[in-house]
């Protein structure tokens, strides 16, 4: 319940309270604005009968096979903004729309069943390839196109599809040049090809089955979040004593034109998270527990910053970030034994 103490106290007063007795509704919602957003980019690229619809749920996601889109409950509410970014990162206005056309990806290879083609296996792989949570990505592969953080379309042959789909979709992305001399090329045509054909096709399957909704969360707000915290990794007790004093190395006897580093790394927070993120694929959970440690640690230490050369030391925390997670990425741990 610690965790609790960051929210803001005008928010504290929901964690009691079930999340199916909140009256959470897409409609009217901060949400419902991306939602159409997202169908303006679908009539844009000429997909004038595929409109997924949109629900709230637990987590962003397209449950399997069904052409649906659910979408993260505390996005619909000013409040549950507030505690989830006390307690997580939570998505700006360009991630809600990078994760919905990634999830409008899904939905179209479900609706128009493209994964039992031939054509759709020989371009991305089979499609009852098992998941694996803990894949181990050839980062800077040009056989696949990049949009989410990390490497995402290098999971599963349906997740590579999400990704191309989404950068097809995403306005201006200008994917015939970026891509130009890539392996993941052959995917963006096919996907234009594929998105030409059934511009005025109804879908095969029109309708789909949601996973759990708000109105059946039974669970307290607490509960989600005391639940959602149990289920994130921990870097563990990391020894970065030594190569943080090397980083921030002033004499302690300076006392003109230095402040607490931790306070320094504390205002980079989340664009230290956003990079080591995008750049290395760790999960963003994990990837914000490795920051938090290390700025915790460098608080401990009484570490300070010459003002003068903070932006070296960003650069570096930032490159020591990323190789401590390509570390996780190749071996399993950020640091070995």
């Amino acid at each position: 319940m610690a965790n609790f103490e960051k929210a803001p106290v005008e928010v504290q007063e929901i964690l009691s309270k079930p999340i199916q007795q909140l009256g959470l509704k897409l409609e009217g919602s901060p949400l419902e604005r991306f939602v159409q957003q997202l169908y303006q980019e679908l009539e844009a690229k000429g997909l004038n009968k595929f409109r997924p619809k949109c629900y709230l749920t637990d987590e962003w996601g397209c449950p399997n096979m069904e052409p649906v889109i659910g979408i993260p409950f505390y996005l619909a509410d000013p409040k549950l903004q507030r505690l989830e970014s006390a307690m997580n990162d939570i998505e700006d206005a360009r991630q809600i729309m990078m994760y919905l056309r990634h999830e409008a990806g899904h939905a179209f290879n479900y609706a128009y069943e493209l994964f039992k083609t031939e054509e759709w296996r020989a371009c991305f792989g089979p499609f009852r390839r098992p998941y694996r949570d803990n894949y181990k990505p050839v980062p800077f592969s040009r056989q696949f196109v990049r949009h989410m953080e990390g490497w995402y379309a290098q999971k599963h042959p349906d997740e590579d599809f999400a990704e191309t789909f989404a950068v097809w979709l995403t306005p201006r992305s200008n994917w015939r040049q970026r891509y130009k001399g890539w392996g993941a090329m052959k995917k963006l045509l096919y996907m234009d090809r594929i998105g030409r054909k059934f511009r005025d096709t109804d879908p095969t399957v029109a309708h789909g089955d949601t996973d759990i909704t708000v109105d059946e969360m039974s669970v307290t707000v607490g509960e989600f979040y005391e639940r959602a915290l149990d289920q994130q990794l921990s870097p563990g007790d990391l020894p970065l004593d030594t190569d943080l004093r090397d980083i921030f190395n002033v004499s302690r006897r300076r006392r003109k034109n230095v402040r607490p580093a931790a306070d320094l790394l504390r205002e980079n927070r989340k664009t230290l998270i956003d990079k080591v993120n995008y750049w290395t694929g760790v999960q963003r959970p994990l990837v914000k527990k490795l920051v938090e440690t290390i700025e915790a640690k460098v608080s401990e230490l009484n570490l300070r910053a010459d003002i003068k050369c903070e932006r070296e030391y960003l650069t570096e925390i930032t490159a020591y970030a990323t190789a401590l997670a390509m570390n996780y990425i190749t071996r399993g741990k950020f640091i070995q034994p």
